[in-house]
């Protein structure tokens, strides 16, 4: 008979797996300078067209937070911990419009194939 190797409850699990998101996520350093995740995605023209699609006030914020990271960057600085981005606050505004807009470009893409 084959060794099996401990299983541990799934909410351990659940929360040794957030405790390592957290950690990747303080890690990856963009958060230190106001950065959230979707403003960090490589713009191709997917991304270019959801961005151009996001509401007005969603937009004025995604470029505030981008300026800002620029000219700290510039500067070699980081913001205050008080300011920095947490993991909770980081929500994915950009995703779901660039999700509708790969799902058109992939039924363009279908239709064009007939």
């Amino acid at each position: 008979m084959a060794a099996r190797a401990p299983v541990s409850p799934p909410a351990a699990s659940g929360r040794l797996l957030l405790g390592l998101r957290k950690w990747y996520y303080s890690m990856s350093g963009f958060n230190k300078v106001g950065l959230m995740r979707d403003d960090i995605i490589h713009e191709d023209g997917d991304v270019q067209e959801a961005i151009r699609r996001l509401p007005e006030d969603v937009y004025n914020d995604r470029m505030f937070r981008v300026k800002r990271a620029l000219d700290l960057s510039m500067k070699q600085q980081i913001l205050p911990k008080s300011q920095w981005t947490k993991y909770e606050e980081d929500v994915p505004y950009l995703t779901p419009y660039l999700e509708e807009v790969i799902r058109e470009r992939k039924e363009m893409e279908e239709w064009m194939k007939k």
